[in-house]
């Protein structure tokens, strides 16, 4: 009877004095606190080193602790382009090939140099970090590092002493140099090379000297940049950078919002080229040094990385504009205010969505992801098919947001084929032209995002999608060759035009006129590019028209070869923006990047004079009316053309619970934890609310283990009353 009543007296302790949960993850007081949660899945981040890192899931911490000298601005659609470290975002210079200034108007071809002088904020300090720290004597306390100090030190925590300094146009110049180093792996260096004068040519000598050192065997543990340098990229002084483009290239700012090119102090660079470091995982992958809100406190690989705030960092103003709509929806409610708001971050590995999800239904995650663009849109089509999810998502407060992101998914018509392509002759090419619009009209995408996409996404009338300076929402952009415009919506031709369309393209109900033949088009697929559903939908698409579809499905690498082979006639692909410009869509139809021929991202390997003279004309254009001119006309080429069926434009959001404030899914900023905000008191009232206890299973238990104890406790008493009873008659006797 003892541990019954032990039970009955811990079960009262419990329900009434836990202070939190008993099912909380975290430690007590963890949830009270100004801190963010939220989860990674699968791995932790690979490359946090800005020169290699360009995976999503790296993004919230690369953006977070790394400032380029632009970002964007948090609110405002389209994109806009806002200085970070710079002081404001500036307009290069131009020179021809005998070094003369030229006119801010000079013809694109004219100018052989743009030269970027960016002036960088004075007082920007790096966050702590040991690689800065010196001894009274003004040495680096950890450079060169004694014999046995690495001894127990396997994360920058470990580390005693840290030091901080403030940002130079150097650190830009080095960070540039690592992009060009034989001893750096990086995605934008390809990119970069063809545009930043002499930065190819850096490269090639940094490979000559490791060579040459390699066969002397006197290879430098650190390879110091700033021995070796070259003109593209140059510290005018402390707080001024030069950077020299080739010929004109407008985008390149957007490249200056990238991690690509941020600040890498050299100092980091040293400390851990040092012997012992990488074998610790002591590196620029796992803990970077920037100057940006956050910096890297815990990073226990493949479990849980915590950044918290950077102590250095300057207030940064929340912004106090955006979209119409962003007042109206709380967005502004933080104008001016200094950000970020929130102290620290934790990122918990979750691999499975499931036990993610349940715990961000619990209130444990403020985010399911900082990175991932599909819970949102997930959890808005669940309650769109359960009543049950929709009623418990809206008694939480859930915030279910979505956006329409810089991306499209086309379906695209070989230009070099003979049925579907641009024709021989002209009158071929008016047949094939009418054939495309034909399709195109019967093809119902709107159907398409119903049932696949769960219309979470937007269809499209053109190659450029929302958020993209030259977009052109409807009625303006509307494609007039598919759509008409009536009771204020975009209406989809009727089918009998498509069928007149197609007939006057030599195929009247779907057999051509001279043969009597049946049209049978080909559609190519890759495995995971569609499924047998998406299949099946295409071909009734084309019934309408009683054409066949035969799909021809192969292994990726297949579908890869024939692309660029030009041998596949049909076949859906698609665009994510590098950066928010129309160039960055339109070059996708440019004939000179004919996939093809020259192996380019035209895959479609479209070609059309007109459009291809406009391109060379946009790539030289700065922002403003002359460049949205060019723009509109191009978009109306190529929707007469149709080499695309222009299919959608994808929607993601995200989820946040109803403590989160400022938040506004998106793919293109990717500092947004810097701009949210928690109230810690309202999560602790709800994760108690959503988790209180049920203890009466417990007392039922109670109950049952009382009444199953009382008759044996009843028969224990009766035979101990007995055996006493024994006892005391056996004392008579004697």
């Amino acid at each position: 009877m003892v541990g019954v009543w032990v039970i009955v007296w811990a079960a009262a302790i419990l329900a009434g004095c836990s202070p939190e949960p008993i099912n909380s993850p975290y430690e007590e007081g963890a949830l009270a606190q100004n801190t963010l949660f939220t989860a990674f899945s699968q791995r932790s981040p690979k490359y946090l080193d800005p020169a290699s890192s360009y995976s999503t899931d790296e993004t919230p911490f690369t953006y977070s602790i790394y400032e380029p000298l632009y970002g964007y601005h948090y609110l405002k659609r389209p994109y806009q382009l806002i200085p970070r470290t710079a002081e404001s975002v500036i307009s290069p210079r131009y020179y021809d090939e005998n070094g003369n200034v030229l006119p801010d108007n000079a013809p694109g071809e004219n100018i052989a140099v743009s030269v970027y002088d960016i002036p960088i904020r004075k007082g920007i300090q790096f966050a702590p970090h040991p690689a800065f720290a010196r001894n009274k004597n003004g040495n680096y306390h950890y450079w060169p590092l004694q014999p046995g100090a690495l001894a127990n030190k396997y994360a920058l925590t470990d580390f005693s002493e840290v030091g901080t300094r403030e940002l130079t146009a150097h650190d830009y110049v080095y960070g540039i140099r690592r992009l060009a180093s034989p001893r750096v792996v990086s995605p934008a260096f390809g990119v970069l090379s063809s545009h930043i004068e002499g930065l190819r040519e850096y490269a090639q000598e940094l490979q000559a000297l490791e060579k040459q050192w390699e066969e002397q065997g006197n290879s430098p543990e650190w390879l110091d940049l700033r021995e070796y340098g070259f003109n593209g990229v140059q510290a005018l002084d402390d707080h001024t950078l030069r950077i020299r483009v080739k010929g004109k290239y407008p985008q390149f700012k957007y490249w200056l919002a990238m991690t690509f090119t941020a600040p890498v102090p050299w100092e980091a660079d040293r400390f851990y080229h040092q012997p012992g470091m990488a074998q610790r995982n002591l590196s620029l992958n796992t803990w970077p040094a920037g100057t940006g809100p956050y910096m890297l406190e815990t990073s226990i690989q493949n479990r849980q990385h915590v950044m918290v705030r950077n102590p250095h960092f300057r207030p940064s103003p929340y912004p106090c504009e955006g979209e119409p709509q962003d007042k109206a929806q709380g967005l502004l409610v933080d104008c001016g205010k200094p950000t970020p708001f929130i102290d620290r971050v934790v990122f918990s590995l979750e691999k499975e969505s499931v036990p993610l999800m349940g715990k961000f239904l619990q209130g444990y995650y403020d985010v399911p992801e900082v990175d991932g663009g599909s819970y949102g849109v997930a959890m808005q089509v669940a309650a769109g098919d359960s009543a049950e999810k929709a009623e418990l998502y809206a008694d939480r407060g859930l915030q279910l947001l979505s956006s329409t992101e810089p991306q499209i998914t086309y379906l695209g018509f070989n230009w070099l084929d003979p049925v579907v392509g641009r024709g021989d002759t002209p009158e071929q090419q008016a047949r094939n032209r009418k054939l495309r619009q034909a399709i195109s009209i019967a093809f119902d995408w709107e159907q398409f995002v119903s049932i696949f996409l769960n219309d979470q996404g937007q269809v499209a009338q053109g190659p450029l999608p929302p958020g993209v300076p030259g977009y052109q929402p409807l009625p303006a952009g509307l494609n007039k060759h598919v759509y008409t415009w009536k009771d204020d919506r975009a209406v989809r031709r009727p089918i009998e035009q498509a069928r007149e369309l197609l007939a006057q393209a030599g195929y009247p109900n779907g057999r051509d006129a001279d043969t009597g033949e049946p049209l049978i088009l080909h559609f190519d697929s890759a495995a995971g590019m569609g499924s047998n559903a998406t299949l099946d939908w295409m071909r009734r698409q084309l019934k309408k028209l009683n054409v066949e579809l035969e799909i021809r499905a192969t292994d990726y690498n297949r579908f890869q070869d024939k692309m660029r082979q030009g041998n596949a006639q049909m076949f859906m692909w698609g665009w994510v923006a590098d950066y928010p410009d129309a160039e960055n869509f339109l070059f996708l139809l440019y004939g000179a990047n004919a996939k093809a021929k020259t192996g380019g991202e035209n895959a479609a390997n479209y070609h059309n004079p007109e459009y291809d003279d406009l391109f060379e004309q946009l790539r030289f254009l700065d922002d403003g009316p002359q460049k949205d001119r060019v723009v509109a006309r191009m978009v109306e080429i190529v929707q007469r053309d149709m080499p695309w069926m222009f299919g959608f434009y994808p929607k993601s959001g995200g989820a946040y619970q109803a403590w989160v404030s400022n938040a506004k899914p998106t793919q293109m900023v990717r500092n947004t934890l810097q701009y949210l905000r928690v109230d810690p008191d309202q999560r602790v009232a709800g994760v108690k609310k959503w988790n209180e206890p049920r203890w009466w299973p417990l007392w039922l238990l109670l109950a049952v283990l009382l009444i199953g104890v009382w008759p044996a406790w009843r028969v224990i008493q009766r035979r101990e009353r007995a055996t006493a009873l024994d006892h005391m008659k056996g004392r008579r006797g004697l």
